[in-house]
């Protein structure tokens, strides 16, 4: 019997590969749920969702909306979110918000605009979008003067015609009030905006609006209040402002009061609330600068409790912008006594 041949020679075998290594990268500090001494009242998370018309399904809104972009020397970042009290009583959303970009390279323009409607009225919700539309739709059309305005410093007429367009725009709301049949400030809204070139070149960063609510910027770590100061009016009434004198400088009454209403004439038009004055600042970034514009939500807390700016201006001047996920934890950080919608925009300068 032959003996069996030998086994060949082994192949020559690859040398043993370490097994693949996963590390899990550095976290960074959770975002934190509340600021301040005591708890908030009202739960962290939605409780109730807003009641709904089969009829009219488009009337609902979302309870957080979620945006951000990257152009030229700017990171954006916006939100707008339900507040805890409009959460927990099942109420809709009253801020908006609307992120819009018009035209192409760099001589797009970026529109932020946020809006809030009335405390306490059933439609304040659409009264907001459609201030936001409007409003929108007049930039868009107007953006590539404004892009050349912004670009050539013009701050007189970006000024003018900005206040124009939100004149416009504010009207159209008012004559929706009067179609369906409700009063002008049961259907109104404050409006902020925030224009932003492409231009890498160009840092200037233009605000306008009406209304309460916030801007501010974050400069080498700390906040800076920056909001337009609207002027108080004083001295004698002017012709065409505010209600006619009921007397004449020498003290003579200019009518009887005989107690009996004054017919409305048809050459004057029905008086109307007071106007919220129109609030418009230019600035021009540094490198590293934040820019925060906000609705009264997140504006008030931040004045009102310390330790929230402390906490975001820790947040935001990090080395790179925050993304969405982040910005909206930190926007969300809450304050007692404070139970608002939050709409808040910031912009990083690179």
């Amino acid at each position: 019997m032959s003996p069996a041949p030998a086994d060949p020679p082994p192949a020559d075998l690859p040398p043993e590969q370490p097994e693949p290594r996963f590390e899990r990268p550095a976290s960074s500090p959770r975002p934190r749920g509340h600021v301040g001494s005591r708890p908030p009242t009202y739960d962290a998370e939605p409780t109730a969702l807003p009641l709904a018309d089969p009829d009219d399904l488009d009337d609902l809104v979302a309870d957080t909306v979620l945006d951000g972009a990257r152009y030229g020397a700017c990171t954006l970042r916006a939100v707008s979110v339900r507040g805890d009290s409009a959460r927990y009583r099942g109420e809709p959303r009253r801020d908006s918000l609307l992120t819009a970009r018009f035209g192409t390279g760099e001589r797009a323009l970026l529109l932020v605009a946020m809006a809030t409607g009335a405390r306490a009225t059933p439609g304040a919700h659409r009264a907001a979008a459609e201030a936001c539309h409007w409003i929108g739709r007049a930039v868009g059309r107007s953006h590539a003067r404004l892009v050349e305005d912004i670009r050539a410093g013009r701050r007189g007429d970006l000024k003018s015609g900005l206040h124009r367009l939100t004149d416009r725009s504010l009207g159209k709301l008012r004559a929706s009030a009067a179609e369906q049949g409700v009063a002008p400030e049961e259907y109104a809204a404050g409006l902020r905006c925030l224009l932003l070139s492409a231009d890498p070149e160009c840092r200037t960063r233009v605000f306008f609006g009406v209304g309460p609510g916030g801007l501010f910027r974050l400069r080498d770590g700390e906040w800076q209040d920056i909001e337009p100061q609207v002027p108080e009016v004083k001295g004698e009434p002017v012709v065409g402002f505010g209600s006619p004198p009921a007397e004449t400088p020498e003290g003579d009454r200019l009518t009887m009061d005989l107690g009996i209403p004054t017919p409305p004439s048809p050459y004057e038009p029905a008086p109307e609330p007071p106007r919220e004055p129109f609030r418009f600042r230019t600035s021009v970034a540094r490198p590293g600068d934040t820019l925060l514009v906000c609705s009264g939500g997140l504006a008030d807390p931040l004045r009102g409790e310390p330790e929230l700016g402390d906490y975001l201006a820790e947040r935001w001047s990090r080395p790179e912008p925050p993304g969405l996920a982040a910005f909206l934890a930190d926007s969300q950080v809450r304050v007692k006594g404070y139970a608002d919608d939050r709409t808040a925009a910031a912009v990083w300068e690179a």
